[in-house]
């Protein structure tokens, strides 16, 4: 297992898209960030700064970084079939089930870089603003620290989670889409429906665990009562388990070429 996990380090190390989607998280998330601290305060995009409401959402704006490890995820096995490479890796490698954990557990590693790069810059980009504009740090040190460490964890299960949609789907296009068309749209369809329910969804349950609310970006649907942090982790595990369990079981009766 740990020749194999290696392997898939290397592919990883040694893949341009990684790193392309690691710098577009970043970005994304520094604009986002920017943009909500520069136009805080009454009538902005989100309260002042000098708030627990405002600091919070600036903080907890991980959520696209998440969203990335998870196509990150999905390209990190999604990728031997779309250029082919699934029969060698299949041959150097026969029990399927390894290859599939042994991706699992390289995009949940390469999964914590989004969710570190993601709350490095927000916490950054926040906490500049709120010295710049002479406010207190409204947030303990210690909420600022679980937030990131949600952001951080929540990546990293999310990318794992990818990894196992993609092997189960196959299709890179297919599962990108399908992350995309989850995060906002079914999602946020059902959060509009039932609060209740919105909570147990897997990209929501990781949004809380990063401080998100209905002002940070993404939003998470108004109303949401957020599930305690362990539950929350525990959730998006076990939906991940679920995916896993599906791949496993489907990829050891079909075809690879």
């Amino acid at each position: 297992m740990i020749t194999a996990i290696n392997t898939e380090l290397l592919k990883i190390r040694t893949s341009r898209l990684a790193l392309g989607l690691l710098a577009g998280a970043a970005a994304w998330t520094a604009m986002v960030a920017t943009i909500e601290s520069s136009r805080s305060g009454p009538g902005g995009i989100v309260p002042s700064l000098a708030t627990e409401a405002g600091l919070r959402a600036v903080l907890a704006s991980t959520g696209f970084a998440a969203i990335l490890a998870a196509v990150f995820g999905v390209t990190v096995s999604s990728g031997e079939f779309r250029h082919r490479t699934a029969t060698d890796t299949y041959l150097d490698e026969p029990d399927r089930r390894r290859v599939l954990t042994a991706k699992v557990v390289t995009a949940a590693l390469t999964g914590l870089l989004f969710g570190l790069a993601g709350t490095a810059i927000t916490t950054g980009v926040g906490l500049f603003f709120t010295q710049a504009r002479g406010y207190t740090v409204a947030l303990s040190t210690g909420t600022i620290v679980r937030y990131a460490l949600g952001a951080v964890i929540g990546a990293g299960i999310l990318a794992a989670a990818g990894a196992a949609l993609g092997s189960l789907i196959r299709s890179q296009l297919t599962a990108i889409v399908a992350v995309f068309a989850w995060a906002f749209g079914i999602e946020q369809i059902i959060g509009g429906v039932s609060k209740t329910i919105a909570a147990y969804l897997p990209f929501a349950a990781a949004g809380t665990m990063s401080g998100g609310t209905s002002k940070s970006m993404p939003p998470l649907p108004p109303g949401l009562s957020p599930l305690p942090f362990g539950a929350a982790a525990a959730l998006v595990v076990a939906v991940t388990l679920v995916l896993a369990a599906l791949a496993a079981r489907s990829s050891v009766r079909r075809d690879i070429s």
